[in-house]
Formats: C-alpha cells, structure tokens, sequence
C-alpha cells in the first residue's frame, strides 16, 4: 500500500511522526497479553457446535480432576452470579431484546456460542479440560439466513415473539407515495453486502482479578472503552463503579469489534472470584471468527424517484439488518444508522425509509468502522449511478445537481443528522480534475483500443463524526453519553501532562493531543505527556472512542483547556515580570514581554511558584496549581466528506478485478496532522476495498461458518491494494472549537460502492450492475456471463450454489 504525496495541497496543520511509533517499532510495546500479574491463571472457552439446540446436560466432572485445572463453569454457574449480557442502544422503540449471558444456559442459537469455561495453571492445560466436558444437545431447527428468518413457517429463535423480527421503524419525510407518482423515472434495486468482521491483528483479551476482601474488580482488558466496559461491568456483576478499574494497553487495532462488550470479560471476573487468582482469558483466532462482533451482513431493497432532469423526487426502501442469535452491545443500531444516512449528502424532499432487524442463528451484530454508513453509502451511490445510465446523463452531473449548496449548510438531511458545513461540489470538482491530471482517462482509452476493460469509478460519501451529543444520543436510544473530558496538567517544572480517556489504538491520539497542547500553550511539543487507559487516573469519555471521536471532541476539550491553563500562566508570569498579562507572549516555554526579549521567565518559573515558593510570586488571588479540566459536550456533530475515485482493470474471463490506483478528495474540517489523516484515510479504504472484493462470513444451511480461518476468508495484502493520492479542503466544523472534523472512518463508507461503480464502468458495453458484496470472481464471471447471453439462454459455466459462487 502506498501513500502518494499530492503535488500541491496546503495544509493547516503540522506533518509530524507519531509519537507513539519508536517503542512499538522497536518491540517494547505492551499489549494485554503481554501483561502478567502475580498468581495468574488462564481461562479457556467450550463453545457450541451446532447453530441452534437446547442443552440437555452438561458433564464437566473430568475436566475438574485434570491435574491443573481450578475451576470449570456452566452457564448455570455464571447465572447465578451475573447478569445478562448488556444492550446499550434501543434505536428501534418497543424493540423485542434477545438477550443471553455470557455462558448459555439452557439453549444456543449460534455456532461459537460460550457453554463452559475453564481456568487451569495455563491455557495448554484448560484447551486439554475443554475436550473432557461431555455436552448432550438437543438440535433445533436453524434459521441460517435473511430468507430463512422472514418466511411464513420460520422456526423461531425466541419462543415468546411472533416471529424473528426483533423491530422495525419507519422515518418519513414529504410525501414520498406523491414523488413516485409524479417521477419520471424510477431505478430500484436489491443490494446485498456479505457478513464481515474488522479483524484486528490483535484478538481480543483480558487479565480480571477480582479482590472479595477489597471488594473490588481490576481489569486489564483490550478495549475502545474503557468507561463503558467499567460501567456495563458494575451492572453485570453489581459491583458498585468505584469499585472497578479497567486498564487498557496498547491495542492491536480496534476498528470497532473493541467497542462491544463481550461476555469473556464477565466469565474471567466470575472466575477470578471463585478461584481467588487474577483469571487471564485471550482470544485464539479461531475464538474471533465466531466470538467477535460480526458486521455489515444486511439487504437494502430500495428505490428512487427522479425527474427527466435528473432532479431527485424520493427515495424508499427498507433496510434488513441480519442480526445474529442475541443483540450485541450496539443492538440493531448500525442497521438503524444506515437508513438514518442512506440518502447521503443529497437533498431528497420526500422520503419513506425502513430498518427491519430480524435475528437468525449467527453470531451476534456489532461494531466495526463505520457502522451502517457504508451500506447507507451503498443505497444512494449506486441508485445515483443506475439512474445515471437510465437518463443518460453524466454521473457527475447527477450527483452535483442535487447537491446542496455553500449557502444551504447547515443542511437538514430529512431524518435525523444535519450536515454542520461543506462544499461538495467543489469536493466532486476537485476529485475529477484530480483523475484528469493522472490521466486515468488516458490510461483508460489506451487499454480500450488494446481489448481491455479498465472502468473509473466513483462515490460521494458523508461521514458523521464527532458521535454526540448527549442528549441527542439519548433521545435516539442510547443508554449512555456522548461528552469528553479532558484535564491539562502543568507540574511544578513547567512540563504539561495530558489525561484523556480517549483510547490510542493506531490513529494517532497521543500524537495529535500532543501537538494541540503544545500549540494551545506555547511550549515544545516534546514537554507534553499524554496519559490514557486507566479509568482510576483519567477521566470519563461518555462514548469510548469510537464515531470519529477523538480529534474532535477530545481536541475540542483541549484546545478549551488550554485556553484558561495559558491565561493563568500568563498571570502568574505577570507576577514575576511586574508586567501586564495582555503585554505578555508565550513561545516555546519562554514568556516575555511583546517586542523584547531581556525580560523573559520559563515555564519552568512559573511552575515553581505554583507550586513550590508561592510567596511574591504566586497572585494571592490566584488558587495553587496549574490545572484546567474541560468537558465537551457538542452541540452538533460534525459532518466529513469527501469524493473517491478508482481505476480499475476488469478480466472478463475470469471475473478478477485488478486495483490501479485511487484517489481521494475530502475535507475532515481543520487538519491537525496531514500525515495521520491520510493514513487513516488509506487504512479505512484499504479495509472497504478489501470488503468490497474478498472478505466474506459464509454460512451454509445450518448455520456452519464455512469461512473460519485466513485459509477462506481472505484479506487484502498490499499485493491488492493500490496506490492512494489524497487532496484536502478544509472547511472547519462550525461547533467544534478548533473547526475539527472526524476523519477514522471516512475511507471505510466509500469503498465498497466505488469498486462496483469501477467494475460497472469497466463493462458499460455490457451494462453490468454489480449489487451483491464482496464482488467475488465466480458472482462478477455469472453477471458477465448472463450480459453476454441472449435471452432465453442459461449462461455456460454459471455458478449453482453460494458456495461455488465463492
């Protein structure tokens, strides 16, 4: 994967190297598996087979005399000590809850699912115990599928609801049936994105030990957050909060999957209780593929209503969220949000827009990067693009059209978000022109007249990011907040340390909280200290980090704190100098009188008198110490975007489709650090491109995985991905102070629908519409194939079955 450096793009921000990079590079990084405490013993997980049975029995008396093992527990066991597994968003009202505990306890409704647990002297020997617990099953009927869960005579996977639909809600805007009526063309169409997971390089773990004598239960757990995990940790086990601390080391990527909670969490803790020694329990890759969040498994059925002019009427349709046996932490909530965007940065008057979330016997629905906005990004990208073709008009032309105006922000998207700033036009401009000076058209032609098929494509995304704010998250289901807190320290030498409850886990937090602090107060970026995963020592972030959080609302909150620490130092600096505060300047830890430089004092100085002699030099008015604590609460989110274009070469043979190069346009607001962003942006699109050709959860069924390895479900290496150009604008988020737009998930949402409008580029003579994901050879050879055959005839070669069209 390379990072092409644009020619000429300015920047407000300051290029510097991650703070955080030598120690990892060098291999002194401390993940929690790295972590040991004294006494420790290690937990393993029997997990379930089948995808849906009751639990007739359960024998775990070998297991137990395993010389070496402490303890062994059932669900039954977890039961009685803990609660179910928490659900924290509620998005769809009277929605129906299928909850769990983090052991099953009378029925399982997903290959993967947690039955038993053991702890032993190491994980070697609880693998061992595992395979001397005896369960007796007692199959049920499996609902493996979207079309499984919704027929007539659908088994149910909860005896006590009418069918599997745990809710469904509708938002309306205009007059939607009236705009269909009077269009004068309509493109509908059925898409469908395959179940995925983020997958990071490090699974998921924790160390819990858990002191009766104390009362109190430390977790060092790898986590996106902290504060949540130590909240839902307090209800499951009823412990009170100040009786819990989670500590959280370096991460090995997040992408989300690191947000949820997970029932593993709950298990060590009720082990650690029962044995008296602190319980590790890590992840095994194998565990991640059926015990981490899945995502992104949903069908969108849509359809939208145009003039003859390419103006859009309407847009309706209902979004299917497949949902796994239970809710995970998010419930139906990245389903929700993708109905909540799916009209994108277009002004559509009239809309009639669904989520329906329906649980089958897969593992269950969580977090990854972006949530629902990619499917969103999916429905009105690819409908823009169909409608293109079917008026025959320019997709740029479409697009720009209906965009809403410089003038019109901030803009109303119809259901839920208003869009705080923008350009977008620009934005498409600035992509195209961009595409023009590469000579990707040029590249394109050339290989035409040679036989081969290279396509461009597009897609306009908007990425809401700064999730908050408080209220609003709450009046939209969430049972938790979306403020940040941060506090600015000075010490009594003049250097500054920084406490956050942000989660560093490969963006660049430290780096950029550096980098605003030192700005904020006038001092080397190198006197900055920026301390993070501890609840005990820092302070509570509502969300965790996750909703393109970090940079601005914890910059936000120091870019705030700053502001009043620099106005007290220069008070204090005042005081030694004999001079006004509004005459005084700071710069790089010097403070001195504007326009001279022989009266002078250092940071240094003025910690000393803070904290140390405060007598003729400390204000009487002033309070000990150089501290500012700030809590943001935003008053609105704040809205990226961006245009990404992408060429691409099609071998109609084979169905393989080959990435040249790609581009991106976009503006995240002020740009604190151009190297982080543009890193995120090709690590967001790496994974999107990667879910757009090859990564897929297959289940067959009976609800098996048939993808439960790297052998099958394949990840792009940077054999795949191509070269990535990136062109900033920048227009600052009106509410957020510093003008700081989020940036994580923005190369994620445009992804997937930029290979298809690429690949349907690439075969235009044929009018190829790609609508399934990931675009694997055998489905993208099968639309080739049919294009090519007459009607009336069954194409050669075409696939049968799912697992051939893998």
């Amino acid at each position: 994967m390379t990072i092409v450096e644009p020619d000429r793009t300015t920047y407000t921000g300051t290029r510097v190297r991650r703070t955080e990079d030598p120690r990892l590079l060098a291999g002194r990084g401390q993940y929690v598996d790295d972590v040991t405490v004294p006494k420790m013993i290690e937990a393993a997980v029997l997990r379930s087979p089948l995808a849906h049975a009751r639990i007739t029995g359960i024998d775990v008396s070998r297991a137990r005399e395993l010389p070496g093992v402490f303890d062994v527990i059932t669900g039954r066991d977890l039961a009685a000590v803990a609660g179910e597994q928490p659900v924290i968003w509620f998005p769809i009202p009277d929605q129906r809850i299928a909850r769990t505990h983090a052991l099953a306890v009378e029925r399982v409704r997903w290959v993967g699912q947690a039955v038993a647990a053991v702890v032993a002297v190491n994980r070697y020997v609880a693998e061992d115990a595992l395979e001397l617990i005896e369960v007796d099953y007692e199959p049920l009927p499996v609902v493996a599928d979207l079309d499984a869960a919704l027929a007539p005579d659908a088994p149910k996977l909860y005896d006590d609801w009418p069918d599997n639909v745990s809710g469904s809600l509708t938002y309306t805007a205009g007059d939607a049936e009236a705009a269909f009526a009077e269009a004068d063309v309509v493109v509908r169409e059925s898409f469908t994105h395959g179940r995925a997971f983020g997958c990071p390089l490090e699974p998921r773990g924790c160390i819990v030990e858990w002191d009766d004598f104390a009362g109190t239960v430390d977790v060092h757990l790898s986590t996106q957050s902290p504060n949540l995990a130590r909240d839902l940790l307090s209800e499951v086990l009823g412990v009170p909060v100040h009786k819990v601390r989670v500590r959280t080391p370096n991460l090995g990527g997040g992408f989300g999957n690191k947000f949820d909670f997970y029932g593993e969490e709950v298990i060590a803790a009720v082990l650690s209780r029962r044995t008296g020694r602190p319980v590790k329990l890590i992840e095994d890759r194998l565990d991640s593929f059926v015990a981490t969040s899945h995502s992104r498994d949903q069908r969108l059925d849509f359809e939208m209503a145009l003039r003859d002019d390419g103006t859009i009427l309407g847009l309706r349709g209902i979004s299917y969220g497949v949902l796994g046996g239970a809710l995970g932490t998010v419930g139906a909530g990245p389903p929700w949000a993708s109905v909540l965007t799916c009209m994108g940065p277009y002004k559509i008057p009239n809309l009639d827009v669904t989520v329906k979330a329906v649980v089958t016997n897969r593992s269950p629905y969580g977090s990854y990067r972006g949530w629902g906005v990619p499917k969103a990004n999916i429905v009105h990208e690819r409908l823009i693009e169909i409608a293109a073709r079917e008026l025959g008009m320019d997709r740029a032309a479409i697009r720009r059209k209906n965009f809403p105006a410089p003038e019109e922000f901030p803009f109303f998207s119809g259901v839920a978000f208003t869009y705080d700033s923008g350009d977008y036009a620009a934005c498409l401009d600035l992509a195209m022109s961009k595409v023009d000076e590469l000579g990707w058209r040029d590249r394109q032609a050339a290989a035409r007249a040679e036989g081969r098929s290279l396509g461009i494509g597009y897609s306009f995304h908007i990425e809401p990011s700064a999730y908050g704010p408080s209220r609003i998250l709450n009046l939209v289901g969430l049972a938790h907040s979306g403020f940040d807190e941060v506090t600015v320290r000075m010490d009594s030498v003049g250097k500054v340390t920084v406490y956050s409850g942000q989660i560093n886990m490969g963006q660049g937090t430290h780096t950029i909280y550096a980098q605003l602090t030192a700005d904020g107060l006038g001092i080397p970026m190198e006197d900055v200290v920026v301390v993070t995963g501890d609840t005990d020592s820092c302070p509570y972030t509502g969300y965790g980090t996750g909703g393109s959080r970090a940079a601005p609302l914890g910059g936000a909150a120091i870019l705030r704190a700053t502001e009043r620490l620099q106005a007290k130092i220069l008070r204090v600096a005042a005081e030694l100098l004999e001079a006004s505060p509004d005459d005084l300047q700071i710069e790089k830890g010097v403070i001195s009188v504007k326009g001279t430089t022989s009266r002078s004092v250092t940071t240094r100085d003025v910690g000393d008198a803070a904290y140390r002699r405060l007598l003729n030099k400390m204000p009487e008015s002033e309070v000990p110490t150089l501290e500012e604590v700030d809590v943001f609460d935003p008053p609105n989110m704040a809205t990226s975007y961006g245009c990404t274009a992408l060429l691409v070469e099609v071998d109609r043979g084979t169905g393989a489709v080959t990435l040249l190069d790609c581009l991106q346009a976009h503006d995240c607001g002020t740009v604190i650090n151009p190297m982080l962003v543009d890193g995120q942006l090709a690590g967001g699109l790496a994974q999107a491109l990667g879910g757009a050709l090859l990564e897929e959860l297959v289940y067959d069924e009976e609800g098996q995985l048939r993808t439960a390895s790297f052998m099958d479900y394949l990840l792009p290496t940077a054999m795949e991905i191509p070269p990535f150009h990136f062109f900033h604008q920048e227009t600052p988020a009106p509410d957020i102070p510093g003008g700081i737009k989020g940036v994580g998930e923005a190369g994620t949402i445009a992804g997937v629908s930029l290979v298809a409008s690429a690949v349907d580029d690439a075969l235009s003579d044929l009018g190829v519409t790609v609508t399934r994901f990931p675009i694997t050879p055998p489905r993208l050879l099968d639309l080739i194939q049919a294009a090519q055959t007459p009607i009336g005839q069954t194409p050669t070669g075409q696939a049968r079955t799912e697992e051939d069209a893998r």
